[in-house]
């Protein structure tokens, strides 16, 4: 696929990495967080990266990441509106209640990224949520490498899936066809796609084996382990103890 215009909104754990990745591969990325270009450390645009306002990042772009807080979404959606249909929209979050505080639909089984379509009233690709932010960081291979780690991507549209998928293997990573977004719940937290590192030939069973009503459950297991082990609930677990616990509790 030819290198493409991409902004990105946010600069946390996920969206740091996909700046660095995406930018070092070739595309031409203008990043934004919410407190201003002048906050984007230098180290982000190393690679030819360009640090802009929220308004900037998503002006002229084949396609927009979105790397921010799931409920803060609502907050950005009148801009995502004004964009070209035509425009790919990227979705990384995931829905955790003790950050994003308790949305209703999502509690009583609406899956997160058709909630997220709601809001923003147009269509997303869902990819980079079900992989961990070090891993991410740290775990990308080149092309056919053994065991290199699958991302699943889900979308309705063909060009979004296309588009994503395309991106997700310029970040090192096997792109995994999910399917609907419909489906996308089967990479949600909890499920046993869901950060555990798993190969393309182990990514469709894991996705098959997903149990829809213990994924709350299993998602709040592990965070309560993780808030545990590390002190608060802000802390990443690194590539290696994260994935072990995140197989133990969702697989």
């Amino acid at each position: 696929m030819k290198l493409m215009k991409i902004g990105i909104l946010g600069t946390g754990h996920i969206g740091k990495t996909l700046v660095q990745k995406l930018s070092a591969a070739g595309h031409d990325v203008k990043v934004a967080n919410s407190r201003g270009p002048e906050t984007v450390v230098a180290e982000l645009l190393s690679s030819g990266a360009r640090a802009v306002t929220q308004p900037e990042a998503l002006v002229d772009v084949d396609v927009v990441i979105l790397s921010i807080p799931l409920n803060r979404l609502p907050e950005i959606a009148p801009r995502i509106a004004k964009l070209p249909t035509d425009t790919v929209v990227v979705d990384t979050s995931n829905y955790y209640p003790f950050r994003d505080e308790r949305i209703e639909v999502i509690e009583q089984g609406e899956v997160e990224s058709l909630w997220v379509t709601g809001q923003l009233s147009r269509p997303i690709a869902k990819a980079w949520n079900a992989i961990g932010s070090a891993s991410l960081a740290k775990k990308g291979q080149p092309a056919g490498a053994q065991g290199r780690i699958a991302i699943p991507v889900a979308a309705d549209r063909d060009r979004d899936r296309e588009v994503a998928m395309a991106l997700v293997e310029d970040t090192g990573f096997d792109a995994f066809d999910a399917g609907t977004l419909a489906d996308s719940w089967r990479q949600q937290p909890g499920a046993p796609a869901y950060c555990t590192d798993l190969t393309r030939e182990e990514m469709g069973p894991a996705l098959a084996a997903a149990d829809r009503p213990r994924l709350p459950k299993r998602r709040d297991l592990g965070v309560a382990v993780m808030q545990e082990r590390l002190g608060d609930g802000t802390t990443n677990p690194d590539e290696d103890w994260g994935v072990r616990l995140v197989r133990a509790v969702n697989m």
